[in-house]
C-alpha cells in the first residue's frame, strides 16, 4: 500500500517512522522546509524506551512534489485549521480507488474532508499514541495505545481492515471499527480534559494526577463535554468518562499534549476544533458549557499575548 502523511509534526513524523522502519511505501508532506530537509538528508529520527529508530521516507514540502505517486492511502495530521486545504491537496495526489484518513484531534476534519471526496473515500478515528516533536527530524514517542478506524458511512470493508492491518506491522497497534463517531467523540472528550489544561499550567499530561485541583478542573471540563454528547446522542466508547481521561493522563504521563506543544512553539492551537466545538455545541443544543468556556477564552488570550494569529 503506498502511503502519503500530509502533516509530519509529532503524530504524523511518529506514524511515518513507523510505517518506514515497517518497509512501507510511505512518503510524508509539511510546510516546515527545515524539518523535511533534515528527513531527506540526514533521515527521520524516532526516540523510544527502546532507542532511536532511524528511517528515511520521501519528504517535500508540496505536495505537487509527489503528483505522480497515486496513493492508496493518505493520512492527514495537519492542525485542523489547515484540514480544508490538505484535503483539496490530496487530490492530486490520491489514486482512483484511494482513501483518506484522518485521525486528528477535534471536530469536524472528516466531514471537511468528506466535502472534497465524499464520504464513502473518507476513513476517521483516533489514536491513543503520544509523541512530541523535538526538532528537525526528531520525535520521540511519548505514550503507546491502541489505534481505532472505520469508515466515516457504512460498517468496515476490506480496505478499512488492511490499513489497520498495516499499521499493527508497523508497531502502531489498530483496529478497524463501525462506530465512527463514538470514537471521535471518546477522543474529543480526552482531549477537552487534556489539552487546554496542560497548554496553560505547562503541565505534562501526567502532572495532572498530582494536584487536587486539576483533578477537579478535568472533571468539570469532561463532565460538560459528556452532557453535550449525550445531547448529540451520542454513546461515548467508555462508562467513566473522568476516570478514562486521568487514565490516559497516566498511561501518557511523560507526553506533552499537541496544544502544549503549540504554545510553547508559538505556533496557533487547535481550542477551536476541540474545547471551542464543544461549546458551540452547547450552544446549538442548549447544554450550558461554563467552564470549557473559560478555558477556550483562557487559551484564546495567551496566544494573543504570545503573539499568535489563529
Amino acid at each position: 500500500m503506498k502511503i502519503v502523511i500530509i502533516g509530519a509534526g509529532a503524530m504524523g513524523g511518529l506514524f511515518a517512522a513507523r510505517l518506514a522502519a515497517a518497509g512501507e511505501d510511505v512518503s510524508v508532506v509539511d510546510v516546515w522546509a527545515e524539518h523535511v530537509e533534515t528527513i531527506r538528508t540526514q533521515g527521520l529520527i524516532l526516540e523510544t524506551g527502546e532507542g532511536e529508530v532511524r528511517t528515511k521516507p520521501a519528504a517535500v514540502t508540496r505536495v505537487e512534489d509527489l503528483a505522480a505517486c497515486a496513493a492508496d492511502l493518505v493520512i492527514v495530521f495537519v492542525k485542523s485549521g489547515m484540514t480544508a486545504a490538505a484535503a483539496r491537496s490530496a487530490q492530486t495526489i490520491l489514486g482512483p480507488v484511494g482513501r483518506v484518513l484522518t485521525l486528528q484531534n477535534g471536530l469536524g476534519n472528516a466531514e471537511m474532508i468528506a466535502e472534497v471526496f465524499g464520504a464513502d473515500r473518507v476513513l476517521a478515528g483516533t489514536t491513543a499514541q503520544g509523541a512530541t516533536l523535538i526538532g528537525p527530524g526528531r520525535i520521540r514517542h511519548g505514550g503507546r495505545g491502541d489505534t481505532h478506524i472505520g469508515r466515516l458511512t457504512g460498517p468496515v470493508d476490506d480496505f478499512c481492515r488492511e490499513a489497520a492491518m498495516i499499521l499493527s506491522r508497523a508497531g502502531i497497534p489498530a483496529i478497524a471499527e463501525d462506530a465512527v463517531q463514538s470514537l471521535i467523540w471518546g477522543k474529543l472528550v480526552i482531549n477537552v480534559g487534556i489539552n487546554a489544561l496542560t497548554a496553560l499550567l505547562r503541565f505534562t499530561n501526567g502532572q495532572l494526577n498530582d494536584h487536587a485541583e486539576t483533578r477537579e478542573l478535568v472533571k468539570l471540563a469532561v463532565a460538560e463535554a459528556v452532557q453535550v454528547a449525550a445531547a448529540s446522542d451520542v454513546r461515548l466508547p467508555y462508562d467513566n468518562a473522568v476516570e478514562k481521561v486521568l487514565a490516559v493522563a497516566a498511561a501518557t504521563a511523560t507526553n506533552r499534549s499537541s496544544m502544549l506543544q503549540d504554545i510553547l512553539r508559538g505556533r496557533a492551537t487547535e481550542i477551536d476544533a476541540i474545547n471551542g466545538a464543544l461549546v458551540r455545541e452547547g450552544v446549538r443544543l442548549g447544554v450550558p458549557t461554563p467552564v470549557n468556556a473559560t478555558l477556550t477564552l483562557l487559551i484564546k488570550a495567551l496566544e494573543k499575548q504570545q503573539g499568535i494569529c489563529g
